[in-house]
């Protein structure tokens, strides 16, 4: 179990009801888990639905001014892919016969109607010499020539299989967002804080060899805890801002000597540092996001 801390803020100015700032949230973390059964069959959770308690009581709050270079970038992944008429006959043929509730009769159709298709296809000289370029092309490379289709018909007939490329949809990813923080404590408390709040990112971004039972033999490691950012205006959250997802802190960077000399207090703080954090976001962001009570406020993610 993490160990919880008071809050922190620099600097250490009131925050008044229309001052904007970054909240951070220490989050203890929770594995998101699966189970399989009930009416959906097998129920894949999230790491954002595990962690929504913790989120509520999370281990400590460091509060932080705006940075500079606001931004976020949303994007989703898209690649082109080809498919020759051949191929999505026999695609088609076969998925019409698995859909068959009689799987071995569907099947049975299925080749049936592939063997009618091609029939169908064979009935021009054009189609009738691609399909001999194609055996032709097998035949060649069987004996270890190295051909293609497309070339044999190029060659032969000056003209190649339509590829019917389409672009389609790939995959989601990941969010991941940098910030920079320039600290120059004004006085003792402020000093305190800000090696407080460096000790505690810090820590929190590392793995633990302790299990729960406090067992630190080192065979496993526990997930490090990870953050929950918010942007804030006052006590409410930004009204315009995008939101965040709970994210890993992967790397953290200090500068000790953020005026380009190194230069500290009588008590060993230094003057001036800079503070990079670089986090990522532990899931994707879905269009159903938008829909959610954070999703409304604002840009939404």
């Amino acid at each position: 179990m993490s160990k919880k801390f008071s809050p922190l803020r620099y600097p250490n100015s009131r925050i008044d009801t229309d001052s904007d700032y970054l909240e951070i949230r220490v989050v203890e973390y929770e594995p998101p888990g699966f189970e399989v059964g009930g009416d959906q069959g097998l129920n894949l959770g999230t790491s954002t639905d595990a962690l929504q308690e913790n989120i509520e009581n999370p281990l400590g709050f460091i509060f932080l001014p705006i940075p500079e270079n606001i931004q976020d970038s949303n994007a989703v992944n898209w690649g082109d892919d080809s498919i020759n008429g051949i191929a999505a006959l026999g695609v088609a043929s076969a998925m019409k016969g698995i859909k068959n509730d009689n799987l071995i009769k569907g099947l049975q159709e299925g080749a049936s109607n592939f063997v009618g298709g091609m029939g169908s296809v064979l009935q021009d000289k054009g189609s009738r010499d691609a399909a001999a370029s194609f055996f032709a092309a097998k035949a060649v490379n069987v004996l270890g020539g190295n051909t293609s289709l497309d070339g044999i018909l190029a060659r032969s007939s000056g003209q190649i299989i339509n590829p019917n490329m389409e672009l389609l949809f790939n995959g989601v990813t990941l969010r991941s967002f940098s910030f920079s923080f320039d600290l120059a404590p004004r006085d003792e408390r402020e000093s305190d804080t800000i090696k407080r709040m460096l000790r505690i990112f810090k820590q929190n971004m590392q793995a633990k060899k302790s299990s729960d039972g406090g067992n630190s033999s080192g065979l496993f490691l526990r997930s490090p805890n990870v953050f929950q950012l918010n942007y804030k205006t006052g006590r409410r959250n930004h009204n315009f801002l995008h939101k965040f997802k709970p994210m890993a802190l992967l790397n953290m960077a200090v500068n000790y000597t953020g005026a380009g000399t190194y230069a500290t207090y009588d008590d060993t703080t230094p003057v001036h540092m800079k503070l990079d954090l670089s986090f990522q976001e532990l899931n994707p962001v879905y269009s159903e996001d938008y829909d959610s009570e954070d999703g409304k406020e604002g840009v939404g993610f």
